[in-house]
């Protein structure tokens, strides 16, 4: 069953002569229960293509339907219901309020929901058990790790059972052991909680975690890469040559 379907998706940024087509034509599926990886070297698209995925930005031609709904179509506030219903988020950055407990952080987007009590707190207890952070529910930001607060951010895209997860460079504040719990976290999630997941990344180490990596080139797809039966090591392999044709990796605004 396919969650996200996209298709001819382009963007494109400025007026008349001083346009630039930053996507040109996308085409993509994404299969409830994946964790899809995107790859591509600086100013390859990776990052926009996230963006008018998960409705942030609007795509300028294509269709980008999640569960059946067409995002570019919907009203503002029934965005940012679906946003809110249907989508979790993981950014580099955490955006956790400092104001509020790791807990009341987590249980932030069903305060506005009809969730019981009851069901939000059998939720809370289910996640920050998975993800190890159970200790920390009464603790502020300021006063835990860079590690602590993604994974806190990690429960809180979880909590309402969204049918589709983006994560945007999720390792990429975090040092070499955090990032590598973290990841073990995602697949661990994605496998038992039957998330769906889609992660920019430019760090093969990160995408080797994944089950499927796309890789773009000057805003196209160029190819896509199955895990499938590969030790983590061995797609971690075919993923670092993949990315030496295409020229490296970097950051992209």
């Amino acid at each position: 069953m396919s969650i996200l379907i996209a298709r001819k998706v382009r963007k494109t940024y400025g007026k008349r002569t001083l346009q630039q087509e930053v996507l040109k034509g996308i085409d993509l599926e994404v299969e409830k229960g994946e964790f899809v990886g995107i790859m591509g070297a600086s100013g390859s698209g990776k990052t926009t293509l996230l963006n008018v995925l998960c409705s942030i930005d609007r795509v300028t031609d294509g269709t980008v339907h999640i569960n059946g709904r067409d995002l570019h179509t919907m009203k503002e506030r029934d965005l940012a219901k679906f946003r809110r219903d249907e989508l979790g988020f993981i950014f580099q950055d955490y955006n956790l309020l400092d104001t509020l407990t790791v807990k009341e952080n987590i249980l932030l987007p069903l305060a506005v929901s009809n969730v019981p009590k009851a069901a939000a707190e059998a939720r809370f207890n289910e996640l920050v058990t998975i993800l190890g952070i159970e200790s920390l529910a009464m603790k502020y930001p300021n006063e835990i790790s860079g590690g602590q607060k993604q994974r806190t951010s990690v429960a809180r895209a979880l909590i309402s059972k969204p049918s589709l997860v983006f994560a945007d460079e999720p390792t990429g504040a975090l040092d070499s052991k955090s990032a590598m719990a973290l990841l073990e976290n995602l697949v661990l999630i994605n496998k038992t909680q039957q998330a769906t997941i889609m992660m920019v990344t430019h760090d093969a180490v990160a995408a080797s975690f994944c089950s499927r990596v796309l890789f773009l080139q000057d805003g196209q797809m160029y190819t896509e890469l199955y895990k499938g039966d590969k030790t983590r090591k061995q797609f971690f392999q075919q993923i670092l040559q993949t990315q030496s044709v295409l020229g490296g990796d970097g950051d992209e605004a």
